[in-house]
């Protein structure tokens, strides 16, 4: 078990470093003469989440400390959070330096919350073989919201693109078809439908054609400067990349699942150890993840609720009340989970299924165990000794009492049968510190 439990500790760094880590592109790295400010580059490849918007914030913070002329933030991206795209919006029309977004490598898109990043940006291109659009609300599986949060959605999502397109100058029009119709566009249909401002075939071709175009910076016209510019590339930090690995609301949802199970195994189980702290540092993890996510604390507390119900059913003879009210407390917690006001997520309806199922199962093994060992005959005090087999050692007085050895123990007994030493007898009662004893019937 200890060796088991230095393994998880000893694969943590490299299930870390085995996740996809933001690294410039070989072209992205071109050293200018020096008389031009270096261009800090950012890389997001995969969803929108607190991580992604904290690397973004981040990474314009630091590019204004290095005197950069401007940030490159190349994009890549199937949608995210909402939350976490109105605060990257925020920090790009806000920043103190222009803000480039590239749609790349060829075969990326700036899907759902990736227009509304890209459209942000004060120059905003695509590589060949790219696309943009569909950014209609969905929930987190992907699938359309339904009733009066479909609505909500989609006209503040409409609005938020109005909005968007109509401060940088971009197509208004489309910004809101995008949301409420979901179309998406190739990049030379991005160009002619003033999407985005041109294409670009890597970084060093971006910062080629959007030097000496003017853009606005916080209210002021600023040239831009970046033509022969020196990249340099900013990464996610350690902890941005495992909260942009755990903040997923389904790998939270399994990492607190697993939690629970190695926790209630360890419960029910004293002294295993392994499983109780594998499911400590899941559930740690999953309460990082939950710190971020928008969740419904009624779900959580259900949840709370349930496994405390399981871990009752191993210890009280409930007959299957407590489990059964566990599971059903943990199945609705799972899906109010993140069923708030301003959340859309949701977690996969298999998942839910499958950890019920799992839950159901163990507790039933354990409950038929507890029953079993509850209808067992006692094997320890008197009435482990009834019905016990041994011999007779010594003989202290003929036909009354004698020495036996029983249970792997000496004992003093009385019997009515003549006994002698070698004989087999059989524990009838126990009195106390004396045994009442017979001649073993022979089968």
């Amino acid at each position: 078990m200890r060796r088991a439990s230095l393994l998880v500790f000893l694969l943590a760094p490299w299930l870390l470093a085995a996740t996809p880590t933001p690294t410039a592109t070989p072209t992205a790295l071109v050293r200018g003469s020096g008389a031009v400010p270096p261009v800090v580059l950012l890389v997001v490849n995969g969803g929108i989440n607190p991580a992604t918007a904290d690397y973004i914030q981040e990474g314009i913070a630091a590019a204004e400390e290095r005197g950069a002329g401007a940030v490159v933030v190349q994009l890549d991206t199937p949608g995210g959070l909402l939350d976490s795209t109105k605060v990257i919006v925020k920090d790009m029309l806000g920043a103190p330096l222009p803000v480039l977004v590239y749609v790349a490598p060829s075969g990326a898109g700036a899907t759902s919350a990736g227009v509304f990043i890209t459209m942000a940006a004060n120059i905003a291109a695509m590589a060949p073989g790219t696309n943009i659009g569909a950014a209609h609300p969905v929930s987190g599986q992907g699938e359309d919201i339904g009733g009066d949060m479909r609505e909500k959605a989609e006209n503040f999502a409409a609005s938020l693109g109005r909005t968007i397109a109509e401060r940088r100058g971009r197509n208004v029009e489309w910004a809101e078809k995008a949301v409420r119709d979901s179309l998406s566009i190739t990049e030379n249909e991005a160009v002619k439908l003033k999407v985005v401002d041109f294409i670009a075939t890597d970084v060093t071709d971006l910062l080629a054609k959007a030097n000496g175009r003017t853009v606005d910076v916080r209210g002021r016209s600023v040239v831009l400067d970046t033509a022969g510019a020196a990249v340099e590339p900013h990464d996610m930090r350690l902890r941005q990349r495992l909260l942009d690995l755990i903040a997923n609301p389904n790998v939270a949802y399994l990492l607190m699942m697993a939690g629970l199970l190695g926790l209630y195994v360890e419960f029910t189980n004293p002294g295993v150890i392994f499983p109780g702290v594998a499911g400590a540092i899941c559930l740690l993890l999953a309460m990082a993840a939950l710190q971020v996510l928008p969740i419904n604390y009624t779900g959580l507390a259900l949840i709370g609720l349930g496994a405390a119900m399981l871990v009752a059913e191993a210890f009280l003879l409930s007959f299957g009340v407590l489990g059964v009210g566990g599971i059903v407390a943990f199945v609705l917690g799972s899906l109010l989970l993140f069923d708030t006001p301003d959340s859309t997520l949701q977690i996969d309806r298999g998942l839910i299924a499958g950890a019920a199922m799992s839950l159901g199962a163990y507790s039933f093994v354990i409950g038929w165990l507890v029953v079993r060992t509850q209808r067992r005959r006692s094997s320890v005090g008197a009435e482990g000794l009834v019905g016990e087999h041994g011999d007779v050692r010594r003989v202290v007085t003929p036909g009354r009492q004698v020495k036996v050895f029983v249970h792997g123990e000496y004992w003093d007994a009385d019997s009515e049968d003549a006994l002698a030493v070698g004989d087999s007898v059989e524990v009838t009662a126990v009195q106390g510190l004396r045994l009442r004893v017979r001649r073993a019937q022979r089968h």
